[in-house]
């Protein structure tokens, strides 16, 4: 088992990395990828950056050059739903991308040309060990689809839109470019969030007063599975 951690931002990674023994850096296509040992478990851990393009770039960087087995993305998202608040964590059974949209040729909403899927799966056992670090380290985790697409979404209104269209817990901007990337490599594939704005869209407003407690949440349960895979 190898296991690859990736957060957009470096207040998602860069404790987890502080944490890393035999630590070696290497550069790819202009990611820094920090690999060693954590908790007994071989890891590499990088910052991808913000948006989808990173995030592929990122995942698909670590299964071919890394030989990584699991991929864990970390990080805070906002909520759409009253089941989730503020340091509360989404755990995503799957994932999809809220801003694919060829509908004008006769699509759902969300297709992905090729695999012909909206919904992309995540891994059972990754997300029953999140959850169950969850329960263990007494934080609310809700599990559901979180949804991916390269906006920032403040407007109560285009949240709305994508709990409505794809019944969605979370909303985010990399998750399912590293799930569309883990599922056509066959890599199990982890995604959590904690929440750092609430469901109303005053994001903007929560968001830079939030983000770094939310980041420290969902550091705590990542370090707790990986101790426990």
């Amino acid at each position: 088992m190898k296991i690859g951690i990736i957060g957009a931002m470096s207040v998602e990674v860069d404790a987890l990395k502080a944490q890393i023994k035999d630590l070696r850096t290497t550069t790819v296509s202009g990611i820094e990828f920090f690999e060693g040992v954590l908790f007994g478990k071989d890891v590499v851990v990088a910052r991808c950056g913000i948006g989808k393009v990173f995030a592929a770039i990122c995942a698909q960087s670590m299964i071919l050059r890394f030989g990584v087995t699991h991929v864990i993305n970390t990080g805070v998202g906002g909520t759409l739903t009253d089941r989730l608040n503020i340091l509360d964590v989404a755990v995503a059974d799957g994932v999809v991308q809220h801003d694919m949209d060829t509908s004008p040729i006769g699509d759902p909403v969300g297709l992905i040309s090729g695999i012909n899927k909206v919904v992309l799966p995540t891994s059972k056992v990754l997300c029953d060990a999140a959850l169950k670090a969850a329960d263990k380290l007494c934080i609310n985790a809700v599990s559901g689809i979180i949804a991916s697409g390269d906006q920032f979404i403040s407007s109560k209104e285009r949240k709305q839109f994508i709990a409505s269209t794809f019944a969605a817990i979370c909303c985010e901007m990399e998750g399912a470019a590293i799930g569309h990337v883990c599922y056509v490599n066959g890599v199990e594939c982890l995604i959590v969030r904690a929440i750092s704005d609430s469901a109303t869209g005053d994001a903007e407003m929560e968001y830079p007063e939030m983000v770094a407690r939310a980041a420290a949440q969902s550091q705590k349960m990542i370090e707790e599975i990986i101790y426990n895979l």
